[in-house]
């Protein structure tokens, strides 16, 4: 696995917390990791994005690329068309993927928002660029209620287009899970068909970076080089 495709089941539910774990935890076996953002949206000029995130937590070992960059907090293609800029494409996103590849152990690209979320006017998406990379996707879920559904949409998505899901994470595991997280946790991997491959707390993105790479090995599977036990590890379950 040498390109890795970070999606989700929606917005703000801990993709960026999530591709700082699965590289800080490649790091620490050594290998060398880049990390790639096609489209960053919400942020601007000289601002920093989520790439600059993931190199704070995972460390400056870690080459991080952004292809390109919108102020307002949209999807891309309406953020490139409200600012008056161009967009950018799967061809791109797949073209940076295989240079940084040559040079890397693992590439993990990051999008923005859920797996369809629009890339241009011509309605190409994250799911596109996987698709030219022949790369798997990691979806980073949310725990409570309406993930099952959300999560099963995904996976039939990228089955639709001949992709194969990785495995889940769920992003943000709450400090004190409520039935329905505790009842998705035992039935997520059914539901969506896909494995569980980790849980990452609440609240691990705002621990200092050296806590957070140090803990990150615990909060993922074997799948993704951790060493998290399943489900039966979390507390509150």
């Amino acid at each position: 696995m040498s390109v890795l495709v970070v999606s989700g089941t929606g917005t703000e539910i801990g993709k960026t917390v999530t591709t700082a774990a699965v590289a800080a935890v490649a790091l620490a076996a050594g290998r060398s990791v880049a990390v790639l953002k096609p489209a960053q949206t919400g942020v601007g000029p000289g601002d920093p994005g989520d790439v600059d995130e993931v190199l704070r937590l995972a460390g400056d070992r870690v080459t991080p690329v952004e292809l390109a960059r919108f102020p307002e907090p949209l999807a891309p293609s309406t953020a490139a068309r409200r600012a008056g800029l161009p967009t950018v494409s799967p061809a791109e996103v797949a073209e940076a993927a295989e240079k940084l590849a040559v040079s890397h152990d693992l590439v993990l690209i990051e999008g923005a928002g859920g797996l369809l979320v629009r890339f241009d006017e011509a309605g190409t998406t994250l799911a596109d660029a996987a698709r030219l990379l022949a790369a798997p996707v990691l979806i980073v879920a949310t725990a409570g209620l309406g993930t099952l559904n959300m999560s099963t949409l995904t996976t039939e998505a990228l089955h639709a287009r001949g992709l194969t899901p990785e495995g889940i994470v769920i992003g943000s595991w709450p400090t004190t899970p409520d039935l329905a997280s505790r009842c998705n946790l035992a039935e997520l991997a059914d539901a969506a068909g896909a494995p569980l491959l980790g849980a990452i707390p609440e609240g691990a993105g705002s621990l200092p970076a050296p806590e957070f790479r140090a803990a990150a090995g615990g909060w993922l599977g074997p799948g993704l080089g951790g060493s998290w036990a399943g489900p039966g590890a979390l507390s509150g379950v």
